[in-house]
């Protein structure tokens, strides 16, 4: 009995000390302590919500705290109607210097489409999508269509996550804009049939006090994005994963043809490794450069960017000394390709040489997530015999090697010609030079036991 007792009081003790760091964003009468930005509009109090109302002809409104916050947990309850799109602001900013004002940061995402990417974060007016449920599919079905829904927020020092309904949805490592205001948006519409749609919030409320006690433990739930160019985060070291290039220096790399890094043809600034422009042919400026050391079970992340009508691609099971002659270096290849300029895109079988292909062997998908303009993220994931793509959080093709069915798909390939291709058991990862300029950062690897 008494053991009991002394557990419910300490249970009291907790609640009542968690309960005292809690504080309310909104006080369910007025909108005190907060103000509009950018569009017009309305913000209105409906039985002890905000309730935010669509309108023709205006751009993005937000309602925004006067405070701004670092360190914090907020959590919220809201509601939408279909047909809109919404969102919480969170370390956000609005600057007469920036876009004339233009409200800017991260964006908790609330989003009823089937796309379903609720709890998702979109960087507003700046870097886009940077945590799409691409990247944690199983989230998709956290967020309840036309019902209230609970939202979490843990913004503590470079980390950002969000649950909702208790379902982990995005993760991000980040250290872009340490502090700002929280708002809540009322997105512009372009259909009249939208108009006087709402989204409502309620709940408010935020903890700015020893938040690190009250931050919910690690888990694998909600895989992590390290959006700091050239960095492993804590969890990135703490699960093994290695820079394969430093964001600086040629370090771990050589030609695919040389011992030495290239003299020319190759850039390093502000942490991007460039391949430059050359007159698209391949392998003929300062051509393929290589690791250093072979790779056997691995998960291979590429950040990359293509100029218009660029060909270039990222190999894994190269064997450098197989092609010493003219062209690329002989291996497995993530191609990578403006499929919209590029003439090889419309060669090989069925799409085999566009983005996201295992070069002319086995096609991607026509319809991938893929931002021409941005950085997309190229993963190869290498576990023995079996292999697969990936491109912004989603799988684009598997395949395994080592047997008949592969032996026979390269032999009605360019590979042909080439003795037991694809099969090695470990090789170099290649990043080619195609006469294209192509930006790379953010190169790392996982090696598998």
């Amino acid at each position: 009995m008494k053991k009991n007792v002394v557990l419910t009081l300490l249970l009291f003790c907790a609640a009542s000390l968690s309960a005292q760091n809690w504080e309310p964003l909104f006080n369910g009468k007025n909108l005190k302590g907060w103000k509009k930005l950018n569009g017009k509009a309305e913000y209105k109090i409906v039985d002890d919500a905000i309730v935010g109302v669509s309108k023709m002809g205006t751009p993005n409104t937000f309602l925004a705290t006067t405070k701004n916050y670092g360190d914090f947990i907020l959590e919220f309850d809201f509601k939408i109607d279909d047909g809109l799109n919404s969102g919480v602001q969170i370390r956000s900013e609005s600057k007469k210097e920036y876009n004339k004002g233009r409200v800017h940061g991260y964006q908790f995402e609330i989003d009823p489409s089937k796309r379903a990417w609720s709890g998702g974060i979109y960087d507003e007016a700046r870097r886009n999508w940077i945590y799409s449920l691409n990247w944690n599919p199983s989230a998709r079905t956290a967020f309840k269509n036309n019902a209230w829904n609970k939202a979490r927020i843990e913004a503590i020092g470079n980390s950002i996550r969000t649950w909702i309904n208790g379902v982990p949805c995005a993760n991000i490592w980040d250290d872009m804009t340490p502090v700002g205001f929280i708002a809540l948006q009322v997105h512009a519409i372009g259909n009249a049939a939208d108009e006087g749609k709402t989204v409502s919030w309620k709940n408010i409320r935020i903890c700015t006090a020893d938040v690190e006690r009250y931050q919910t433990p690690e888990s694998q739930a909600a895989p992590e994005r390290n959006l700091i160019p050239n960095t492993l985060s804590p969890r990135e070291k703490k699960d093994g994963w290695a820079l394969l290039w430093d964001g600086k220096t040629n370090e771990g790399w050589r030609g695919a043809k040389l011992s030495t890094f290239p003299a020319k043809g190759w850039k390093m600034e502000d942490g991007i490794l460039k391949v430059m422009k050359s007159g698209g042919a391949e392998s003929a400026n300062g051509g393929d450069i290589v690791t250093t050391r072979t790779y056997k079970d691995f998960i291979l992340t590429v950040d990359f960017k293509i100029t218009e009508g660029a060909n270039s691609g990222i190999k894994y099971f190269v064997n450098p000394e197989m092609n010493k002659g003219a062209g690329s270096a002989i291996g497995c290849e993530f191609q990578i390709l403006d499929d919209d300029k590029h003439p090889d895109a419309k060669l090989g079988v069925k799409g085999n040489r566009q983005l996201g292909s295992l070069y002319d062997l086995i096609p991607a998908p026509k319809n991938k997530p893929f931002h021409k303009k941005e950085f997309n993220t190229a993963t190869v994931i290498v576990k023995g015999n079996h292999v697969e793509h990936w491109l912004n959080g989603e799988k684009l093709i598997e395949y395994d090697r080592n047997n008949a069915m592969w032996n026979a798909l390269v032999a009605y390939s360019k590979y042909k010609n080439w003795p037991n291709f694809g099969n090695i058991i470990e090789g170099n990862i290649l990043l080619q030079d195609h006469g294209d300029e192509v930006w790379f950062k953010n190169v790392k690897i996982k090696e598998l036991k």
